[in-house]
């Protein structure tokens, strides 16, 4: 089905930071994952390889690592040691639902938008944080990079994907993305989407996210079903 010209009818929202709140897991599990491949908590390479994580959220997490440990052997243990410290994480009850994201998505549903969530992580790490939450059924489709052919963030390629996969408009123009890292906001601007907005639940600030695109700042996710509907009026 295809929606009017002035109607947003697919929402790609990012999951952690976004949706998710995590309480800085990322940064945990990393340290987990660089601790197994010899990187000692409290030195400066440590130091240095964290600084990339936070400037690169959003990211997949195996180009993030790939980016680290130069070679493929390592990035793959040390990704592997990622996913495994994140599940284990969120399997201890470690994060939450952003508050109001599942309120906003049920807003954008029965306003006859389709939502689709999308992540960095790995399925297996997605699947986990879809459990703890009780989201299985919550949007009609969800996302990680290999589903869009391997590139998560900042390309455009899961955008796209939610596009191909549900049809749910006939215009990039009428896609609106949310995000909380600058990579969220380069992969929605380079989709095409006429909406990315930026929330300041997560990763980085307003200036961060205004520098790399966002069309709009939010507070919170809970935030955009009104900005669409406004957006249309």
């Amino acid at each position: 089905m295809t929606t009017h010209d002035n109607s947003y009818g697919l929402v790609v929202l990012d999951m952690a930071g976004t949706t998710v709140a995590d309480g800085g897991l990322v940064e945990r599990a990393f340290s987990v994952a660089a601790g197994r491949l010899g990187v000692e908590a409290g030195s400066a390479d440590h130091a240095e390889k964290l600084d990339y994580v936070r400037a690169t959220m959003g990211e997949s997490k195996i180009s993030v690592f790939r980016h680290l440990f130069g070679n493929e052997d390592e990035a793959q243990r040390a990704n592997t040691a990622f996913e495994e410290a994140y599940g284990e994480l969120v399997d201890g009850g470690a994060i939450s639902p952003v508050p109001g994201a599942r309120e906003a998505v049920e807003e954008l549903r029965a306003a006859g938008r389709t939502v689709v969530l999308s992540t960095g992580f790995a399925r297996v790490t997605q699947d986990a944080i879809l459990a703890a939450l009780g989201w299985q059924d919550l949007v009609t489709l969800t996302l990680c990079p290999a589903d869009a052919g391997g590139r998560g963030r900042p390309y455009p390629d899961m955008v796209l994907a939610a596009l191909l996969r549900t049809g749910a408009v006939d215009d990039v123009r009428r896609i609106a993305v949310a995000g909380d890292t600058s990579y969220d906001m380069l992969s929605g601007v380079r989709a095409g989407a006429g909406i990315v907005a930026g929330v300041l639940t997560g990763a980085h600030d307003e200036d961060q996210l205004l520098r790399h695109g966002a069309t709009h700042v939010l507070g919170s996710v809970a935030e955009l079903p009104g900005l669409l509907a406004r957006a249309e009026a």
